[in-house]
């Protein structure tokens, strides 16, 4: 059967693999943001997983908010790298210095 230690050692998997991927990968910006979008799903496995253990729904709601966070977060970060492209067509982050006012 599983339990709750099996839904928080996959969400501290989970989470370890989105912070090596920010600091192995800090040329693509596509990349930080699929890890980011990747520690925001740890934290809902833990939030999902405390809810159904304590048999309360407060965190299963508080999910819904996270993934509306996400998804505005998804949406403007694609669109800054859109025009990030436009502007110097390349989406490395080293060139996002270059366009400091």
């Amino acid at each position: 059967m599983i339990g709750l230690p099996h839904f928080l050692m996959l969400a501290g998997v989970l989470f370890s693999i989105a912070v090596a991927g920010i600091f192995l990968n800090r040329k693509n910006v596509i990349v930080l943001l699929m890890c980011i979008e990747l520690m925001l799903l740890a934290v809902n496995f833990n939030f999902i997983a405390f809810s159904r253990w304590l048999g309360d729904i407060h965190g299963q709601v508080f999910v819904f908010f996270i993934l509306t966070v996400a998804a505005a977060e998804s949406a403007i970060g694609l669109a800054i790298l859109v025009v990030l492209f436009r502007e110097k067509k390349s989406i490395n982050v080293e060139n996002l210095d270059t366009m400091r006012g």
